[in-house]
């Protein structure tokens, strides 16, 4: 039974090695550059990679400026006076 087992091992070995190839040849000549496309750098259209390896867009937007609003508080002192620890206080 061993010898039947080494047999088929051995044989196995030696069709698969003829049959095994590393590298297919590939003509020296031919510089085909129609297989590769161009992509933006996996960011997508319009975007680029920048110094930091993210994603930011490849044109200059203006920067959005939104303005917080202002709460103001009415006025519960006459003209002189300040509010403080919960009563008008004359400036001095």
């Amino acid at each position: 039974m061993k010898m039947i087992l080494a047999a088929t091992v051995l044989a196995a070995t030696l069709v698969g090695a003829g049959a095994a190839g590393a590298m297919p040849l590939a003509p020296l000549g031919s510089s085909n550059s129609a297989d590769i496309i161009q992509v933006a750098q996996g960011c997508g259209p319009g975007w680029a990679r920048g110094p930091m390896g993210r994603c930011r867009p490849m044109y200059r937007r203006p920067p959005v400026v939104v303005v917080p609003p202002r709460v103001v508080a009415p006025r519960v002192c006459p003209p002189g006076y300040f509010w403080r620890a919960g009563r008008c206080i004359r400036r001095y």
